[in-house]
């Protein structure tokens, strides 16, 4: 599909932090200071010198070390209902990025205001039907606090991001604990393997991590059982089937749109950390247009969709929770199915079982 030119519909990544060049060697000194602070404060955490106390229940990060999305609310999704599928009953935390609530913590619910408690905390409880405790708060250690209170039988926590909150306590299943740590990982891989701002990387790409999840990559590629030396699994994602947003009982297949309209009446729209996916995963549907890539967790008017002249409208799941009040009938909604590997829950399951770590400590 044909990407949008206009660089204020179109935000991505600077093209210097996908291969080392003049402009990223320049920056890589001010990335060498931003990597020095970093293992300061990872001295501090690991000295544990603000006595900082270990959660009550095992919790499970799903984060990632490259700035912008790959995919990781799918991801909770998947996790939290495989896990209930297990016996296990989990509960939801996230920081709700570029929420303005008026207080914290606040708790989730399909019907909440994605403004107030952000667009992935939203997605997360209309998907599984708020059938799971979600809670928002900056500080995670916050939100794990009243969830529990508030659901004492909730006995795993997934955290929607997470791996840098360096004031979340957790024991790693690495170091004997019950505690997961995933990093997600995309097509894009790391780029040019720098740390900010030269490269992409929130932290160094041989971070120790329990697990690598890979996202966006074809199910015939190969993938090592072992990336970067620590276990690995391939995550294998679909496109379901699209809905109209204004009467989703209305549906019709990427097939009949792909028949149904020429590709100069299709738009495609996201808002999202990797909107060429979206666009890209369309495209191997037969589905071709012109494609308008936002920066992730934008908002939506009625005036946007109104200068968009096209027939059909494109969104995923993600940007249809700020949609909800619009009455465009253009509007289809493509959500996206991801299941989770036997081997991966069967791991997951292992580390869970383990003993409290707490207990014995002195």
């Amino acid at each position: 599909m044909s990407s949008n030119k206009n660089p204020s519909r179109f935000t991505k990544a600077p093209q210097f932090w996908e291969r080392r060049g003049p402009i990223s060697l320049a920056l890589w000194p001010l990335s060498w200071v931003y990597g020095q602070v970093n293992r300061a404060l990872d001295l501090v955490n690991d000295l544990d010198l603000g006595n900082r106390k270990q959660q009550q229940v095992p919790i499970i990060i799903v984060g990632n070390i490259r700035v912008g999305g790959t995919g990781k609310t799918p991801i909770v999704i998947a996790l939290a209902e495989r896990l209930a599928q297990m016996g296990w009953k989990p509960g939801i935390i996230s920081r709700g990025y570029g929420a303005v609530a008026g207080h914290y913590p606040i708790q989730v619910r399909a019907n909440s205001n994605p403004v107030q408690v952000g667009d992935e905390p939203v997605l997360i409880a209309k998907r599984t039907r708020d059938q799971f405790p979600i809670w928002v708060h900056p500080k995670r250690s916050k939100s794990i606090h009243v969830l529990l209170k508030q659901d004492p039988s909730v006995n795993v926590i997934i955290s929607d991001d997470g791996l840098q909150h360096r004031g979340l306590a957790r024991w790693p299943a690495r170091e004997g604990g019950r505690d997961i740590e995933f990093v997600v990982r995309d097509q894009r891989g790391e780029g040019n393997g720098f740390l900010l701002p030269a490269g992409p990387l929130r932290e160094s790409a041989t971070r120790e991590r329990d697990a690598t999840l890979f996202t966006g990559i074809n199910s015939t590629s190969r993938v090592d059982e072992y990336f970067l030396g620590r276990r690995a699994f391939n995550l294998i994602t679909q496109l379901g089937t699209p809905y109209q947003l204004i009467n989703p009982s209305k549906t019709q297949s990427l097939k009949t749109i792909a028949e149904n309209y020429l590709p100069n009446t299709i738009t495609a729209v996201a808002a999202i950390g990797n909107p060429q996916r979206f666009f890209d995963d369309l495209l191997k549907h037969g589905i071709a247009g012109k494609c308008i890539g936002l920066a992730d967790h934008s908002s939506y008017s009625p005036e946007f969709f109104n200068t968009i002249n096209t027939q059909c409208i494109l969104i995923t799941e993600k940007d249809a929770v700020k949609c909800a009040s619009m009455t465009d009938e253009r509007i289809w909604v493509v959500p996206m199915t991801l299941d989770i590997p036997n081997t991966l829950a069967e791991w997951m399951q292992s580390i869970l079982q383990r003993p409290n770590p707490n207990q014995y400590t002195l």
